[in-house]
């Protein structure tokens, strides 16, 4: 891994990360103000607007020549070489001290990912990947699980924030249900996709993720030998309005559950 041309920016995001942690509980001790965005249950705190601005800080002082991208501050910069940063994904979970949030960063080389980083700030686990170098768990190889049935397989799922607008979701989760699938909703995808690659979670699927949500767990997946892709079995691309993510073993089975009444 350390002959990758992509491994300084791996250490150097590892890096922003743990800076990210620091930030997370430092608001956890000390208490912190929080705001909305698009609506009231879309929120947004302190810990967010730091951990963005300390992890950009970080990574351009180490890579001027890159661009970034990230919840908070929006984009600026060049796209050839970004950074796709999600400073606290799960800012709901951690708002009310649910333990499942973290950071998410990827770097995005040309339009494909190269690199990524989800750590779980709450436990302090480190999920990350090199492309063409595999994925790991504080530094243990992780992959995808084997299980070839869906019935039995464990999924999570997400709703966007406009879910009473725009129910689509609603639709999909319900089909799973009835199939008696087994469904969880922990609420930071990132996460979720980081679950994927270690095994915990056969699947995911979610409808109007941002690319900031899902460019590290992405690559997580592919790296731990599953697969991603849209609701209709195409290849996936950041900023597609459907993810389906799993073992690769359960795709087909998964989209035909969500796709058919």
């Amino acid at each position: 891994m350390k002959g990758h041309p992509f491994f300084p920016h791996l250490m150097a995001m590892l890096e922003a990360a743990d800076l990210a942690r620091g930030i997370h509980a430092y608001y956890l001790a000390k208490g912190f103000t929080q705001g909305t965005k698009s609506g009231p249950t879309d929120l947004v705190t302190q810990a967010d607007r730091e951990a963005e601005a300390a992890i950009k800080d970080l990574l351009l002082s180490r890579f001027p020549e890159a661009g970034f991208l990230g919840e908070e501050g929006g984009s600026e910069g060049g796209k050839a070489l970004r950074f796709v940063v999600d400073p606290l994904d799960g800012t709901v979970n951690y708002a009310h001290g649910f333990p499942f949030y973290g950071v998410s960063l990827a770097l995005e080389v040309e339009g494909v990912v190269q690199a990524g980083v989800v750590m779980d700030t709450a436990r302090g686990e480190v999920f990350y990947a090199l492309r063409g170098g595999g994925a790991y768990l504080d530094g243990r190889p992780i992959r995808v699980t084997e299980r070839a049935e869906l019935l039995g397989s464990l999924l999570a799922t997400g709703f966007p924030y406009d879910v009473a607008q725009d129910p689509e979701n609603l639709t999909y989760f319900a089909r799973a249900l009835r199939r008696g699938l087994l469904v969880r909703r922990p609420g930071a995808a990132a996460l979720d996709l980081a679950y994927v690659a270690a095994g915990r979670l056969e699947g995911f699927w979610e409808v109007k993720l941002n690319p900031w949500d899902v460019a590290a767990g992405w690559l997580l997946v592919e790296e731990a030998g599953g697969r991603v892709t849209d609701l209709e079995g195409r290849p996936y691309a950041l900023g597609h309005r459907y993810i389906v993510a799993t073992n690769g073993h359960i795709h087909e089975a998964l989209l035909r559950a969500l796709l058919q009444d």
